[in-house]
């Protein structure tokens, strides 16, 4: 990782400082770099060590930023990571272009891999994120949606980058298809529970561990697992509150939300949901060759479900 990070710190550079100075800024403020992380155990699981690898997870961390600069404009973020996002501090409009700049970058970067294979499989990555941003945005304010299509939004938007990063390691070790396909599933089920959790700690996390405030998704009208379910399992005036609270975005509304989310269960049907993800990215990872890389592949889907940030 502290290749990747070099990688980062030098395919930054730009001859407008503002550029360089946004994207420094939301990079440098952390974050759990799962993705990037991913292409390089999948590829130290299946004995690639060449440097193509650290360009790559360098690329997956570009893509996976400029998202963020997007959405947390689209979303009137003002907190990421316990630090004011990059639209609070530098405005919309530098979010926007610096965020168009590192996606240009990223598909500059992929180029060095000379692989039409890679090279495929990242820009559809991209695409369908940019799909799975859309449909969110149509499904904003939306209390009748069901989990069917909660999960297509989170298999696009979270979950494909995930699966891009397990695949492309896969991709550089020139493993055979069973074996990527393996490491695709391992990636698509391990973004899928991330982004489970990530919104059951909306409703059941705490600010200061999180570095970002509760009851965002509430906020900006988001219907997520937490709400579907506690509808479906509701009596009616729980059912009508949480559905005035989405359509509403009434975040003034959240401390009741949060009663009747925990009045139905549905954090634990919520966790259920995301422990069936976590097993099926382990037993994915099950398939790959044994060692201290696909272990720790195993390990992070079984402390995955333990996150509270």
């Amino acid at each position: 990782m502290q290749l990747v990070d070099a990688v980062i710190a030098k395919r930054l550079s730009s001859d407008v400082p503002l550029v360089g100075e946004v994207s420094r800024y939301i990079i440098s403020a952390g974050g759990k770099r799962l993705r990037p992380a991913l292409l390089l155990l999948t590829s130290g699981a299946l004995g690639y060590d060449g440097p193509q690898k650290h360009t790559l997870a360098a690329v997956v961390e570009f893509i996976h930023t400029a998202t963020l600069l997007h959405d947390d404009v689209v979303d009137d973020s003002v907190l990421r990571r316990g630090n004011a996002t990059a639209n609070e501090r530098f405005g919309n409009p530098a979010s926007v272009l610096v965020g168009d700049f590192l996606y240009s970058r990223a598909f500059q970067m992929m180029v060095d891999a000379q692989s039409m294979r890679i090279m495929e499989v990242l820009a559809d990555a991209t695409n369908v994120i940019a799909e799975g941003e859309v449909l969110q945005l149509m499904n904003m304010h939306n209390a009748s949606l069901d989990e069917a299509s909660y999960l297509q939004v989170i298999r696009s938007k979270t979950a494909k980058l995930f699966e891009a990063s397990a695949r492309v390691g896969a991709i550089l070790a020139d493993a055979p298809h069973q074996i990527e396909v393996a490491c695709a599933e391992y990636g698509q089920a391990l973004g899928t529970a991330f982004q489970i959790i990530d919104d059951i700690l909306d409703y059941a996390g705490e600010r200061e561990v999180m570095g970002k405030s509760i009851g965002d998704d509430l906020r900006e009208g988001k219907t997520t697992l937490p709400l579907i379910v506690a509808m479906e399992r509701g009596s009616l005036s729980q059912r009508e509150l949480i559905r005035e609270a989405i359509e509403s975005g009434g975040a003034s509304m959240l401390d009741g939300v949060i009663q009747v989310i925990n009045a139905t269960g549905a954090i634990e049907v919520s966790r259920t949901a995301a422990t069936r993800e976590a097993r099926r990215a382990v037993d994915a990872a099950s398939r790959l060759p044994p060692g201290p890389h696909s272990y720790s592949l195993i390990q992070l889907g079984t402390e995955l479900l333990s996150r509270t940030a």
